[in-house]
């Protein structure tokens, strides 16, 4: 790999040194993968070939006025921190709006990062200083302003690709996902399993961290689209609701119910959503229509 990628992956470990001093105690930062700062060491020790999973982790903030806790998600891309950290607070004490002008406010002061600045801590104490006036003043938001401008948001559109999905717990888990955070899509069982999400940026990315946590590994987001809107997004989405897609099966290999799913008809169902530049992303392969 190349050298920018160690580095990158050297000032991460630098970071992490640094929380564990900030957050001593047993439990403050979790991280997903309890070996993933070990492999990241052995590969930069050369005694790993294959790039370490990302780091990824939370932890727990407690602000002391008003007396509540904030969970901060972090997402260590490879790169990090010469591309852009992946970050989404949260708390049970926020509805759903206030947590979204939250996250916009985060991101927005993240964004005023150089690239190779480590910011994490940043994010920390932003989140200290910054958080007590949206537990506050969540009424406030709600009053209607004439002299309000539009608000830009980010619709975000990811189309995630797993090896299968089967179970009924992870298809539960995905289904009210779906349903509870404001997106729409679909999720296709089998194999291989696809599912597209769509919404605004922050509830796509609490759907993408809620069905991968704690650890599902054999799952990426092969494709990501994104539009600014000043709107609620309504006009821009290609789905009515959040579904299960199930579709015929090419076999059942033994008791393991191995289904190979008739990419024909996900095909058509592509088409039908004005999606069927998506096939060749998925799967590599050029579409072809069911009439040639």
């Amino acid at each position: 790999m190349s050298a920018s990628v160690k580095e990158s992956l050297q000032l991460q470990l630098l970071e992490m040194e640094m929380l564990f001093s900030m957050f001593p105690n047993q439990g403050e930062v979790k991280l997903e993968d309890v070996n993933a700062l070990t492999n990241i060491k052995r590969y930069l020790e050369g005694r790993r070939e294959a790039l370490p999973p990302k780091i990824e982790f939370v932890i727990t903030l407690q602000i002391e006025e008003p007396k509540v806790k904030i969970d901060l998600q972090v997402t260590m891309p490879h790169n990090y921190p010469f591309v852009a950290l992946q970050l989404f607070g949260r708390s049970s004490e926020l509805d759903r709006q206030q947590q979204l002008l939250l996250n916009k406010g985060l991101t927005s002061y993240i964004e005023t990062f150089d690239p190779g600045e480590l910011c994490v801590c940043a994010a920390i104490q932003w989140l200290q200083d910054n958080s007590a006036s949206y537990f506050l003043n969540r009424k406030l938001v709600y009053e209607p302003s004439t002299q309000a401008k539009p608000v830009k948001n980010t619709f975000l559109r990811m189309w995630i690709y797993s090896h299968h999905i089967y179970h009924q717990d992870l298809r539960k888990k995905i289904l009210e996902a779906g349903k509870r955070l404001d997106v729409t899509g679909f999720c296709m069982t089998g194999k291989p399993g696809i599912i597209c999400v769509e919404g605004f940026k922050e509830h796509c990315e609490e759907f993408w961290h809620t069905i991968r946590y704690p650890n599902w590994k054999h799952i990426s987001c092969k494709h990501a689209e994104s539009m600014e809107t000043e709107g609620n997004g309504e006009d821009l989405r290609l789905f009515h609701s959040f579904e299960e897609l199930l579709l015929e099966a090419h076999g059942d290999y033994g008791l393991r119910n191995d289904y190979h799913m008739n990419l024909g008809q996900f095909l058509e169902f592509l088409k039908k959503h004005k999606s069927e530049h998506v096939f060749q992303i998925l799967f590599g392969i050029e579409s072809k229509s069911s009439e040639s």
